[in-house]
């Protein structure tokens, strides 16, 4: 792995998109928000452009519901790779279920595998499903397993790995 990875866990409204576009701010250089939300609804559509509202207008954006794989091998061969912040697991993890279990299986191992082979720093925000309920249907526990799943994945390829709780980081792994 070439570059410094981190990533930021944390509930819903518990501070962690804040806390990683902290991160990104603060490292220099270029900065690329990769959004995987898509705009399914009135209320989503504002959750987005609130977070767009709220980002530095000279970051670059990659809106990609899917294709992590691609937008980490595009960024790579960049003369200077740069900061990819990417937000977040969850939303991307719940369009790849959506998609079917050939573009799933693809998508989560190629994203696994392009992360560990890029040569900037990544920020990527997940949601920690581990502390609550166990989900009544099949769908959300296959969600929250799968979330979990890849969270150790990526906590397993992160140099830093930071919960946050109640706006608050709580170093996990690394240093702040």
């Amino acid at each position: 792995m070439t570059g410094k990875h981190t990533l930021v866990l944390g509930g819903i409204r518990s501070g962690k998109t804040a806390l990683a576009e902290q991160f990104a701010a603060t490292a220099g250089g270029d900065v690329v928000y990769v959004a995987t939300a898509t705009a399914g609804d009135a209320e989503m559509a504002d959750r987005i452009r609130r977070h767009q509202q709220s980002r530095p207008a000279h970051w670059a954006l990659a809106e990609e519901p899917l294709h992590l794989a691609t937008v980490l091998a595009d960024r790579a061969a960049a003369p200077q790779a740069p900061l990819l912040l990417v937000d977040c697991m969850s939303l991307w993890l719940s369009n790849l279920l959506f998609a079917g279990e050939e573009v799933f299986g693809r998508e989560r191992e190629g994203f696994l595998a392009a992360l560990e082979r890029y040569p900037g720093s990544v920020v990527i925000v997940s949601n920690e499903v581990g502390l609550g309920t166990i989900g009544m249907d099949p769908l959300t526990r296959r969600f929250c397993d799968e979330l979990g799943w890849l969270n150790q994945a990526l906590a397993q390829r992160c140099e830093r790995v930071v919960m946050s709780l109640a706006g608050l980081p709580l170093v996990l792994k690394g240093a702040l």
